[in-house]
C-alpha cells in the first residue's frame, strides 16, 4: 500500500484562512469590552465607545466603569469578570499603572484579545519598563493576544470595527497598513480619504509588547481581503519573526516598507574594517533584500507601490523602453531611471524599422522614442504595440505632454487596451486640467499614471529592485561537488577559540586566525611566527625570498596602524632590519610588551589580482552580518561593499557580490581573465557557515583576500579575529537572524532491506534532487499524498518547488531520505516527511510521501518519529494531519506512534492529533 499522507496547509498553497486565527479575537470580534469607557467630553475612552457604537460590527459593546451604571446610554460593569458572556477583544484605555492588573484579571475571565492604548510604558524610563515586565508576566498565564501598549488601536473597514480613537473610519479596499506611530496612522488616515485610497486592515501596533510586525504579516498573508501590505516602521524589534514572516509571504502578497532614521548615524565597531563599514540602515537593507520586502523613501511611493504591483505585473530585468512626445520629458525619466540603476532597452534592428516606417522624418526610433509634437493617438497606440514585442525590453514607459495637437483623452482611450502585455506599463500624462479624464482613464485601466515622467521611471526601478530580489531568493543554489567530504574542522577550531578564551584573550593571533579560515578550507598564505631576528632569517630563508615580516601580537588588532609591516625583503639583512624596525616602532607608539616577535610570510605579487574583503560583525539587531567588497589599505575610503545576513548559499553569495563596483572586474577587464568566480562563491559560503557556526566571534576580517584569474586563484592575506568576552555566557551571545540550517537532525539510519540512508533536513540545492523523485512516484501515492492527482509538470515546477525546498527552518522542518547509490555515485531522495508550523498556534501539521520503490521499509515511521521529536524540540503543543479513509498504511504508522485518529465531516477524510 503505498505510504503517502498530506495535510490541509500542504496541499493548498493558496493563501487561504480555513481555521480560527487567534488574532481574528482582535479583527474579527464578536463582542468587545472598553475598559475605561467613559463620558467625559475629548477622552480616549468616550472616542473609542462612541465610534464601536457609530460603526456596527455586528456584536455587543460592554463598556467597564465601576463608577458608572451606564455610558453613552450602554449598560456599564463594575469589571470584566461581571460581564454576562465571554469577551472575544478587551479594549483597555485607564493609566499605565492599571494595565498590568486589568491584563490578570482579562487572562482570569478568558478574554481572547486584548488592545492597549494606554501611554507610559518603556518609553518613560525605567518604570513603565517594569510594568511591561508586569504585563508580560500576566500574558504567560494564559493564550490572549496583546496589541500595543500606547497605540492608536487597530480598524478593520471589512467587519466595520473602528477600536481606534481615531475621528474617522478607514474606507474598505486592499492594502493591510501597519505603523509605528500612531501620529503618523491619522495624517495617512486623512491623506487616505482624499486619495480614495482604501484599507483592509489599518493597524497601530505601538510598542509591540506581545503582538508584533511577523505575527500581523502572518496574519494579514492569510487574510483574503489583503492583496497588499504596506509597512511605517521605526525599529524592528524581533528580526528573526519579522524576516521569517516577510520572506513566506512576499511570495504572493508585496510588502513595501518605509522605515525612520534612515540617516542616524551608526554605532561603528574600532576593532575591525568590517565593523568601521557597517552601518544599522545599511543592514536593514540588507535583510529586507534577503526577505524579498520592497523599500521605499516617502509615504507617497509607500502607496505607489502597492497600487502599481496590484496593477502591473513585476519586470523581468532593469531595461526600460520610453516612448513621448517631447524630447525634454523623455531625457529626465532616463536621468531619473539611470540613477537608480535602471537601463535604457537597446531595441533591436526590426523595432527600429517597424518604429522608422511609423514615425515621421524628424521623430527618433532609437530609445527613447520620440513620437513628436504632432502624435495623434493612433500614433502613440501602434509605436506602443511595435515597442511592447521587443524581447530586450522589460517595461514601458508612456509619456504625453499637451501641446496643441495632442489629445490626451483618446489618446489614452487607445492605450487602455495595452494594459496587460505581460510586461510593466506605466503612464505620464503631464499637466492638470487637460490631461484629468485621459490620466482617470489609464488608472482605472491599471495602467499606473503619475504627473511626472521621472517619478514613473523612479517607479520603475523599485518594481525590478523587487522583482529581482525576489527572485534571488529561489534562484537554486548549486551544491559544490565536495559537499559530502568538504567538512570543517570544528575540533581544531573549538581547541584555538578556547585557548584564547582561557587565557582571557579576545584578539587571535594573526597565525591562529588563519589556521582557523584554513579548517573551513579558505586557503590562506604560508604564515609562520618567528621570536627573534635570527629566526626569523631562518625561516625568510627555508620559505623563499621575497618575503613579508608582520607583527605578532596577542593586543594589537590593525598593525600598520603601529608600523609593524615590511613588504618586499629580499635578503637576510633586509629582514633584520625589519624585525628591528618593527620592534621599535611597536614599542615606541603602544610599548614593547605589545611586541611578542613577527611573522614570516612570501610576498604575494598584487599586480595581477584583485584585492577583496571578506568579514563579518555585529548588528544591534540583526546579529552577525557579513561584508564582501573591494579590500586593502583603503578599503573605508572606497567604501566600495556589499552586506549580507548568513547563512548563505552559491546563489545568495553572488548576488552579494553583482552589488559591488568591483564585481565587474572580477569578470574580466581590460584583457584580463576573470577570476574564479565559482570558487569565489564558494569560499563566501565557506566563510558564512563559519560565522553561523563559530557564535564565539565578534569581528571577523579576511583583508586583503587575494583573487587572481590564475595559479592560486583564490587567498586570505590577512586575517583577524575577535572575540567575545570571555565573561559572557554562551546564552548572551549575538543570534542569527536567519535560522540557519538544523546540522543537529542529520543522521544515517539503516532501512530494513540493509540499504543505509542520510536522514537530514531539505536544502535549496535539493530542487534538482526532488525533481527525479517525483518521477518515482505513482499516480495512487500522489492522490493519497494530494488528495487529487497533479501532473508531473506541474509537481515538478520551479515555482512550486521553491516552496518546498527553500524554506525557513523557523517555520517548517523537510527530512529527506538522501540515498547515494553505489554504482552510479549520485544521490537519490527516497522519502520526504514535512512538518508546518500553523500560524498563531503552537501547533503543527505533517505530512509524508515515499518513492514507490521503497515503501514497506520503515522510511515512514522513521520520519514521523523524528518529525515527533522536533516538534518537542520546538515546544510545540499538537501535531495533526488529515488522512484519506482509504490510506490504511498510512493510518497504521500514525497509531503505532500514538496518535489518535477520528473522522471529520467528510466521511473520506480522518484526522490524526497527538498531543505532545
Amino acid at each position: 500500500m503505498p505510504q503517502s499522507l498530506t495535510n490541509a496547509t500542504d496541499r493548498a498553497y493558496d493563501i487561504l484562512r480555513s481555521e480560527y486565527h487567534p488574532l481574528d479575537a482582535i479583527f474579527a470580534p464578536k463582542n468587545i469590552a472598553v475598559i475605561g469607557a467613559t463620558e467625559k467630553e475629548g477622552s480616549v475612552g468616550r472616542t473609542l465607545l462612541w465610534n464601536l457604537i457609530r460603526n456596527p460590527f455586528g456584536g455587543t459593546v460592554f463598556p467597564i466603569n465601576p463608577k458608572r451604571n451606564s455610558v453613552l446610554g450602554i449598560k456599564a460593569y463594575p469589571k470584566i469578570s461581571d460581564l454576562p458572556e465571554s469577551i472575544d477583544l478587551a479594549i483597555i484605555a485607564t493609566p499605565a499603572h492599571t494595565v498590568p492588573g486589568i491584563i490578570g484579571e482579562c487572562i482570569d475571565a478568558g478574554v481572547k484579545g486584548a488592545i492597549t492604548l494606554s501611554a507610559g510604558f518603556k518609553e518613560t524610563g525605567e518604570a513603565g519598563v517594569e510594568l511591561e515586565r508586569q504585563i508580560l508576566q500576566q500574558l504567560r498565564r494564559g493564550s490572549m493576544r496583546l496589541i500595543g501598549p500606547n497605540c492608536l488601536g487597530i480598524m478593520n473597514p471589512h467587519t466595520n470595527v473602528n477600536a481606534t480613537f481615531a475621528s474617522s473610519m478607514a474606507l474598505p479596499g486592499k492594502v493591510g497598513f501597519i505603523s509605528q506611530s500612531g501620529a503618523l496612522c491619522t495624517a495617512i488616515l486623512d491623506w487616505s480619504f482624499r486619495e480614495h485610497v482604501g484599507f483592509s486592515a489599518f493597524i497601530s501596533i505601538g510598542s509591540m509588547l506581545d503582538v508584533g510586525w511577523g505575527d500581523l504579516i502572518y496574519y494579514l498573508g492569510d487574510d483574503p481581503n489583503t492583496e497588499s501590505i504596506v509597512i511605517y516602521m521605526e525599529a524592528i524589534g524581533d528580526a528573526r519573526s519579522f524576516l521569517s514572516a516577510a520572506r513566506e509571504v512576499a511570495l504572493t502578497k508585496p510588502i513595501i516598507l518605509i522605515k525612520s532614521g534612515r540617516t542616524a548615524a551608526a554605532a561603528k565597531a574600532a576593532a575591525s574594517h568590517t565593523g568601521a563599514l557597517m552601518g544599522s540602515d545599511a543592514v536593514l537593507d540588507a535583510a529586507l533584500r534577503r526577505c524579498g520586502v520592497l523599500r521605499v523613501d516617502s509615504i507617497s511611493e509607500l502607496f505607489d507601490m502597492a497600487e502599481i504591483l496590484a496593477k502591473q505585473p513585476r519586470p523581468k530585468g532593469k531595461r526600460l523602453t520610453i516612448l513621448t512626445n517631447a524630447g525634454g520629458p523623455g531625457v529626465i525619466a532616463t536621468d531619473a531611471l539611470n540613477t537608480g540603476g535602471g537601463e535604457l532597452a537597446q531595441l533591436s534592428e526590426d523595432t527600429k524599422n517597424n518604429l522608422k516606417q511609423l514615425l515621421p522624418a524628424n521623430g527618433s526610433y532609437n530609445n527613447p522614442i520620440d513620437l513628436l509634437g504632432d502624435a495623434q493617438p493612433s500614433r502613440y497606440a501602434s509605436a506602443l504595440e511595435i515597442a511592447a514585442k521587443d524581447s530586450a525590453s522589460d517595461g514601458l514607459l508612456v509619456i504625453l505632454t499637451p501641446q496643441a495637437m495632442t489629445d490626451p483623452t483618446q489618446t489614452a482611450q487607445l492605450l487602455q487596451n495595452y494594459a496587460h502585455l505581460g510586461k510593466p506599463v506605466l503612464a505620464s500624462w503631464m499637466g492638470d486640467i487637460a490631461v484629468e479624464t485621459g490620466s482617470e482613464l489609464l488608472n482605472k485601466a491599471s495602467i499606473p499614471t503619475f504627473p511626472y515622467p521621472d517619478t514613473a521611471a523612479r517607479m520603475f526601478n523599485y518594481m525590478w529592485h523587487y522583482s529581482y530580489n525576489l527572485r534571488s531568493l529561489y534562484e537554486t543554489p548549486v551544491l559544490p561537488d565536495n559537499a559530502d567530504t568538504d567538512i570543517p574542522d570544528r575540533a581544531l577550531v573549538d581547541k584555538i577559540i578556547n585557548t584564547a578564551r582561557e587565557a582571557g584573550r579576545t584578539l587571535l593571533t594573526e597565525a591562529e586566525s588563519k589556521e582557523l579560515l584554513g579548517a573551513y578550507g579558505i586557503p590562506t598564505v604560508t604564515t609562520r611566527i618567528a621570536i627573534g631576528v635570527e629566526e626569523a632569517v631562518r625561516v625568510a630563508e627555508e620559505i623563499g625570498y621575497p618575503v613579508v615580516l608582520k607583527l605578532f601580537s596577542e593586543t594589537i588588532t590593525h598593525k600598520t596602524d603601529v608600523g609593524g609591516v615590511r613588504l618586499n625583503l629580499h635578503t637576510s639583512d633586509e629582514v633584520r632590519t625589519a624585525y628591528q624596525a618593527i620592534e621599535s616602532s611597536v614599542a615606541e607608539k603602544v610599548g614593547a610588551n605589545h611586541f611578542a616577535g613577527v611573522t614570516v610570510q612570501p610576498m604575494i605579487n598584487l599586480k595581477n589580482g584583485y584585492e577583496l574583503i571578506l568579514g563579518s560583525s555585529i548588528d544591534p539587531q540583526f546579529g552577525p552580518v557579513l561584508l564582501f567588497g573591494c579590500g586593502g589599505e583603503l578599503v573605508e575610503v572606497f567604501q566600495d561593499r556589499a552586506l549580507g545576513l548568513p547563512p548563505l548559499n552559491t546563489t545568495l553569495a553572488r548576488r552579494m557580490m553583482e552589488q559591488t563596483r568591483i564585481y565587474k572586474a572580477l569578470q574580466g577587464v581590460r584583457g584580463k581573465e576573470s577570476v574564479d568566480l565559482a570558487a569565489l562563491e564558494q569560499l563566501i559560503v565557506r566563510f558564512s557557515q563559519l560565522v553561523v557556526e563559530q557564535s564565539w566571534i565578534k569581528e571577523i576580517d579576511i583583508n586583503p583576500l587575494l583573487a587572481q584569474a590564475n595559479g592560486d586563484s583564490l587567498l586570505a592575506l590577512d586575517a583577524r579575529v575577535v572575540l567575545q568576552k570571555s565573561s559572557s555566557k554562551e546564552t548572551q551571545l549575538p543570534k542569527l537572524a536567519i535560522r540557519p540550517y538544523p546540522n543537529q537532525y542529520i543522521y544515517t539510519w539503516e532501512m530494513r532491506n540493509g540499504t543505509k540512508v542520510k536522514i537530514r533536513p531539505i536544502r535549496p540545492e535539493d530542487e534538482p534532487l526532488i525533481i527525479k523523485f517525483h518521477h518515482t512516484i505513482s499516480e495512487e501515492s500522489v492522490y493519497f499524498r494530494y488528495f487529487h492527482l497533479i501532473k508531473l509538470s506541474r509537481r515538478i515546477a520551479h515555482e512550486r518547488l521553491t516552496r518546498l525546498c527553500f524554506i525557513d527552518y523557523d517555520r517548517q522542518i523537510a527530512l529527506v531520505a538522501d540515498y547515494k547509490n553505489p554504482h552510479t555515485q549520485q544521490h537519490e531522495i527516497l522519502a520526504v516527511g514535512r512538518l508546518s508550523k500553523l500560524n498563531g498556534k503552537r501547533e503543527a501539521e505533517f505530512a509524508l510521501i515515499i518513492s514507490d520503490r521503497h515503501q514497506c521499509q520503515g522510511l515512514g515511521s522513521e520520519l514521523l518519529q523524528q518529525l515527533l521529536q522536533i516538534g518537542r524540540d520546538e515546544h510545540l503543543k499538537k501535531i495533526s494531519a488529515e488522512i484519506l479513509a482509504e490510506n490504511t498504511a498510512m493510518q497504521h504508522v500514525c497509531k503505532k506512534l500514538g496518535f489518535h485518529i477520528e473522522r471529520t465531516e467528510d466521511p473520506s477524510v480522518l484526522t490524526a492529533e497527538i498531543q505532545l
